[in-house]
């Protein structure tokens, strides 16, 4: 079981990033995966997710700004982050996760998550 998230990094507000996640496992195959936001001294929230046939759904802060894609193997997991806000500063984390987005509990396999910071 590995999990790596790359592609963070310092942007402008305004600015766009991609994010991606390399996973290897079973479970980051079949079972939903998502994308973590962790702000400087907040928790790790779930902020979007994509199941194993493609379906998304994203929390309300990153709605139309952010789009979650897995490939076909579904061993790599990609974040597109546009128009970035200061907010959205912190470390994201990707993850296999168990429920739903609203009622869900992840995998324990906390990879190392990457860094974004949006300057103002």
């Amino acid at each position: 079981v590995q999990l790596q998230a790359s592609g963070g990094g310092l942007v402008q507000a305004g600015g766009s990033l991609r994010l991606t996640c390399a996973a290897s496992g079973t479970i980051f195959r079949v079972n939903p995966m998502g994308w973590y936001h962790q702000a400087p001294g907040k928790e790790r929230d779930l902020i979007a997710s994509v199941t194993a046939g493609g379906a998304t759904n994203y929390t309300d802060s990153v709605k139309g700004r952010f789009t979650i894609s897995r490939d076909n193997s579904g061993n790599t997991v990609y974040l597109q982050m546009t128009s970035l806000k200061p907010e959205d500063t912190g470390v994201y984390y990707c993850n296999a996760f168990f429920g739903t987005f609203d009622r869900h509990w992840p995998a324990p396999y906390w990879g190392q998550g990457t860094l974004v910071t949006v300057s103002s």
